[in-house]
C-alpha cells in the first residue's frame, strides 16, 4: 500500500473518526545539508519524512479527555487503526483540565493572523533539495580559498528544511502552513588549532548570505586572539553579541509560562499569588516580542499543538496568532499560555509563537560602536551548555566558547581564557546599560530548536564569570 498525500491522510483520518471531536495534523518535511571540515566539503545529503498525528476527543458529563497518537510513514491501510488507537486512549483517559471547544472556521476571519500565507490546501508540497545551496556553495568554496591563504581552517555545516503542516478538525478547520528553516554555522581555527572562532546565521532560503563577510569576521576574531591574556573569575562589564543575547532571551521566553507562574514555580510568579505581568524587568525600555509575519522571520500564524503541556493545549489547535509583546517598555507584558491558563490568570490568550525579537527604541549602535565606547571589559562570542540552576530566579549556568576577548580603551587587545558563568537573564535585564541595533541572528545553544530570532548587542554591568573554565 502507498502512503497517502498529507491532505488525503487528514481527510481519511477525519472520515474514519467516531469520537466526539477529532483533530488531525499531517507534517511533511524535506531537508538538505552540506558539511565541511578543514576547508573541504565532506558530505551532503537530502531526506524526506512524514508524520501523522491524530487527536481524538471524548466529551462527557465529567468533561473531555484527549487521546493523542503520532506515527511516521503511515500507509493508507494504517490510518483507521491509528484513529482507533487515539480513540481508545481518549476513552481510557481522565478529564483534561485544559479542555475547551475546538476552534471553528468562523473564528479565523479572512485576512486575519489565523490565515497562513502558505500555498493553498490542495496544492502539492514543494519541499526543498540540494539546489537550495546553488549560490551559497560557490561562495563557500571561495571562503575555503581565502581561509587557506590566511592559514585558517573552516569547519561547519549548512542545513535547510521545509515542513508543510496540514491541520484539519471535525469542526471544519482546514489550515496549512509551509515553514522553511535554515542555518549555517562556521567554526574557524588557526593552523595550529589553538585558536577558534564561531559565526552563525539563520535563513529561510540561503539567498544573499554574505559568506565572505562571515569568513572575514572570523579571521578578525582569530587575529584578536593572537595575543593572550589570563583573567580571573569575577564580575565584568561585558558586551554580548546578538547570538549570545538570543540564547539567553529564548531561555527566558521558554521559562515564561503562565501556568508555572500561577503555580508559584518561577521568577515570573508574584509573591502571594498571581503573576508579575505589569512589573518592570529591564532597566532600559526594551521590547521583547513575537510576530508570525515579521519580515524574514515568518512562522505559523495559528496554533499547531501536537500534544498538551504546561504551555500548550491540543484543544487550542488552529487558534489565530497575533503580534505579541512579552516585554514592553521594559515591563513584563504577557506570558505564554493557553485558553485554560488565560482564564485562570485573567489575562489575554497569548500562545507561543515561533520567533523572538528584541528591540530598543532609537537604537542604532553596532557592536563595533559599543566596543569603541568601552574603557575596559569583556567581549563574548557565544554561550554554550546553558543549564538551569534555580527557576525561582531563573539562574542559569553555562560556558563561554570560541572567543572571549579583552576590550581596553575602545579596542580589542587580547583573547581571554574561557569562563563558567552563573547569571539570570531576568536579573541581567535589570543591569543592561546599553542596547544596540537589532539584527537577525542565530542562537548557538538553541539552534536545533529555534532559528528565527533578531536581537541587539547589549552591554551588561557585572556579568558574573563565576569560575575559570578549561574548555576550549
Amino acid at each position: 500500500m502507498s502512503r497517502p498525500g498529507p491532505q488525503s491522510a487528514v481527510e481519511r483520518a477525519l472520515a474514519a473518526a467516531r469520537c466526539d471531536d477529532c483533530i488531525v495534523i499531517a507534517d511533511e518535511t524535506s531537508s538538505a545539508n552540506l558539511r565541511w571540515a578543514a576547508n573541504t566539503l565532506t558530505t551532503n545529503g537530502v531526506s524526506r519524512s512524514r508524520q501523522l498525528t491524530v487527536i481524538a476527543i471524548s466529551r462527557g458529563g465529567d468533561g473531555a479527555s484527549a487521546g493523542v497518537v503520532s506515527r511516521a510513514g503511515v500507509r493508507d491501510d494504517q490510518i483507521t487503526d491509528l484513529v482507533r488507537e487515539a480513540e481508545r486512549a481518549a476513552a481510557d483517559g481522565t478529564p483534561a483540565p485544559d479542555a475547551q471547544p475546538l476552534a471553528a472556521p468562523g473564528s479565523l476571519a479572512a485576512g486575519s493572523a489565523g490565515r497562513s500565507a502558505s500555498a493553498g490546501w490542495d496544492e502539492p508540497v514543494a519541499g526543498t533539495g540540494i539546489g537550495v545551496f546553488r549560490s551559497f556553495a560557490p561562495a563557500l568554496g571561495d571562503a575555503f580559498s581565502a581561509a587557506a591563504a590566511g592559514r585558517r581552517k573552516l569547519y561547519g555545516f549548512a542545513e535547510h528544511s521545509v515542513t508543510s503542516t496540514f491541520l484539519g478538525s471535525s469542526s471544519g478547520l482546514r489550515l496549512r502552513h509551509d515553514q522553511p528553516s535554515g542555518q549555517v554555522e562556521i567554526n574557524a581555527k588557526s593552523a595550529d588549532l589553538t585558536r577558534s572562532a564561531w559565526a552563525g546565521l539563520g535563513t529561510a532560503d540561503f539567498a544573499g548570505i554574505d559568506v565572505a563577510g562571515l569568513e572575514a569576521g572570523l579571521a578578525r576574531q582569530l587575529d584578536w586572539a593572537s595575543r593572550r591574556a589570563e583573567l580571573p573569575a569575577g564580575r565584568y562589564e561585558t558586551l554580548l553579541p546578538p547570538a549570545a543575547v538570543a540564547d539567553l532571551m529564548i531561555y527566558l521566553h521558554w521559562s515564561a509560562g503562565a501556568q508555572d507562574a500561577l503555580d508559584g514555580r518561577t521568577v515570573f510568579s508574584k509573591p502571594g499569588g498571581g503573576t508579575r505581568v505589569g512589573e518592570r524587568l529591564a532597566a532600559l525600555p526594551l521590547t521583547l516580542r513575537s510576530d508570525p509575519r515579521a519580515p524574514g522571520l515568518e512562522c505559523a500564524p495559528f496554533v499547531i499543538a501536537h500534544a498538551s503541556g504546561r504551555d500548550s493545549s491540543v484543544f487550542d489547535n488552529g487558534l489565530p496568532l497575533a503580534p505579541t509583546d512579552w516585554i514592553s517598555g521594559g515591563k513584563l507584558a504577557a506570558l505564554t499560555q493557553t485558553r485554560h491558563s488565560a482564564r485562570r490568570a485573567g489575562l489575554a490568550v497569548t500562545p507561543a509563537i515561533g520567533n523572538l525579537i528584541m528591540t530598543a527604541p532609537d537604537a542604532t549602535a553596532s557592536l563595533d560602536d559599543m566596543i569603541a565606547r568601552t574603557e575596559r571589559g569583556l567581549l563574548l562570542t557565544c554561550l554554550w551548555y546553558i543549564r538551569p540552576v534555580d527557576p525561582q530566579s531563573l539562574l542559569v549556568t553555562g560556558l563561554t566558547r570560541d572567543g572571549v576577548y579583552l576590550v581596553e580603551k575602545g579596542e580589542v587587545t587580547a583573547g581571554v581564557n574561557n569562563f563558567r558563568f552563573n547569571e539570570s537573564p531576568v536579573a541581567m535585564l535589570g543591569r543592561l546599560t546599553e542596547a544596540g541595533a537589532t539584527a537577525a541572528t542565530l542562537p548557538r545553544e538553541w539552534a536545533d530548536y529555534f532559528t528565527r530570532a533578531a536581537m541587539p548587542p547589549v552591554r551588561v554591568e557585572g556579568f558574573n564569570m563565576s569560575s575559570v573554565s578549561q574548555a576550549s
